[in-house]
């Protein structure tokens, strides 16, 4: 079906900037935003609110930029694990480098980053050179003495007040970081002990997109939190303290609610005054659902993404990355919601490719692999692998040549730059793999444009691609995987391997 927009980035824009201007006004006019998700390119927002721009909180921050700076957080031991961001394919500590360059282009001051619970890591240093070395102040935080039950040693000079303080100028501080468990929490509280200290009485609060508060619990974008979070066990719940002190219902999920009790404790320790947070909602200042303009359009976009996860953890346990639990939490929640991976239209379409290969006999090293796109027209168009390239360059030479209105005989390709390709792979490199993968097929396109005018017309509809839904019916090798994250498309496949050999190369 065609892509619907059920998001407003005007009207969220509006409604949400003035929610945090008045938070300021409640403390000493400071006061520190802890940022959750994404800051930029949050493509889980972008993938269940259709017409979410990923930028949209860089927007927001732009609008009120005279007011604000950043502190950015990142876990020491995420570096020295080289944990991965998925959607980009690089690593948190990189991740971190990357979002200093765009925040700067984008006009944001990064004050500070701040390595929280920093244990001597050898690895933490150089990361820790390169960001002193582009002018940027780095502070070390270590594990907070008395944390979690110790409220008088974690509020004491044992405690936050063994962290440097961060000097900041603007009104507004937001505290980001890659991802979750950065440690923007504690250094906001370690902040407002440092601030209170000298006589600033500033506050905390916290911007967090999901699950949307004031969306019922069962809402389809808030279970696709849920499906985003299994792997590290998060689930949403009524905010018991906001129905409490309100009688009204709203949603925040486990370790929120969790840590509230102690967060607040903490608070009032700090402030020496009683916390005029209620609950854990109260922290919040989100309005993401006066976005919403088309809730119909919201729900089937979650239920999308939610299919995406399943199939996400499941290649994620063939390749022994994750636990079957994991997985099976995933199909509680589409069960839930009476959902199959068929509901997903490209699965059972690239499904059917791969069986057609298999009859005609045309797979490469006895493995038959199918694939199938999604066209923003709701088009759905197939490729299979074959001696010469994978399924997945087949994929999107047959996606260009329906956007450009190219006749299917038509050989995008020239032989000689195939043949060229295929016998540095196998005589120069001695690969055992010499069909091309997707990225290869996109640097022989490329190439061949330059002998071939008309073929530019291709490579410019390779950016209508952007957005559209992939399957695979086998899980792709690394030269697929990075080509269809370049185009931007959703990616999935079945969790089984493209080839019986252990190591592609």
């Amino acid at each position: 079906m065609p892509y619907a927009i059920g998001f407003d980035n005007a009207r969220y824009l509006k409604e949400q900037t003035q929610p945090i201007l008045d938070r300021v006004t409640r403390f000493d006019n400071k006061l520190y935003l802890e940022f959750g998700g994404k800051l930029l390119f949050d493509y889980h927002a972008a993938r269940v609110l259709p017409g979410y721009d990923p930028n949209v909180k860089m927007m927001l921050l732009q609008k009120i930029r005279d007011k604000s700076e950043v502190i950015l957080c990142i876990y020491a031991r995420d570096i020295e694990h080289k944990k991965i961001r998925g959607d980009f394919g690089i690593t948190y500590d990189a991740d971190a480098l990357k979002l200093i360059d765009d925040l700067h282009e984008w006009g944001i001051t990064v004050s500070a980053v701040v390595i929280t619970r920093y244990d001597n890591q050898p690895s933490v240093r150089s990361f820790r050179t390169s960001v002193e070395r582009s002018g940027i102040p780095v502070y070390i935080h270590r594990a907070t003495e008395g944390y979690p039950t110790d409220v008088d040693t974690i509020v004491s000079e044992r405690g936050y007040g063994a962290n440097d303080y961060i000097e900041t100028t603007k009104p507004i501080v937001v505290v980001t970081g890659p991802g979750p468990g950065s440690g923007k929490l504690a250094t906001c509280l370690s902040q407002l002990y440092h601030e209170h200290k000298r006589g600033i009485h500033a506050g905390y609060a916290k911007f967090e997109t999901f699950p949307i508060w004031d969306l019922p619990l069962k809402h389809p974008v808030n279970i696709a939190y849920e499906a985003a979070t299994v792997d590290i066990g998060d689930f949403n719940m009524i905010d018991s303290f906001h129905l409490e002190a309100y009688n009204q219902r709203s949603v925040n999920y486990n370790r929120d609610m969790e840590a509230f009790p102690l967060l607040r404790r903490i608070i009032e320790k700090i402030t020496g005054a009683r916390s005029f947070y209620q609950s854990p909602t109260d922290m919040g200042v989100n309005r993401a659902s006066t976005g919403i303009v088309d809730d119909e359009a919201v729900r089937a976009a979650a239920h999308q993404e939610i299919i995406r996860r399943y199939f996400r953890h499941a290649c994620e346990y063939a390749a022994g990355l994750t636990e079957k639990a994991t997985v099976d939490r995933v199909v509680l929640l589409l069960d839930e919601l009476h959902l199959t991976v068929e509901d997903r239209c490209v699965v059972p379409s690239a499904r059917a490719a791969a069986k057609e290969c298999e009859e005609r006999g045309k797979g490469n090293e006895g493995i038959f692999c199918g694939a199938a796109i999604e066209l923003r027209s709701g088009m759905v168009v197939t490729g299979m692998n074959s001696s010469l390239m994978h399924a997945s360059a087949a994929l999107v030479l047959n996606a260009v040549k329906q956007l450009g209105a190219i006749a299917d005989e038509r050989h995008l390709l020239p032989p000689d730059i195939i043949d060229s390709i295929s016998c540095l792979k196998k005589d120069v490199f001695r690969g055992k793999m010499v069909s091309l993968d997707l990225s290869e097929t996109l640097i022989a396109l490329s190439i061949g444009a330059t002998h071939d005018p008309s073929l530019r017309l291709v490579i410019e509809k390779l950016k209508e691609l952007r957005g559209c839904e992939v399957h695979m019916t086998h899980i792709p090798t690394p030269g697929d995987e990075a080509g269809f994250r370049k185009l931007g498309v959703n990616l999935t496949a079945d969790p089984n391997f493209a080839t019986k050999r252990l190591f592609m190369y």
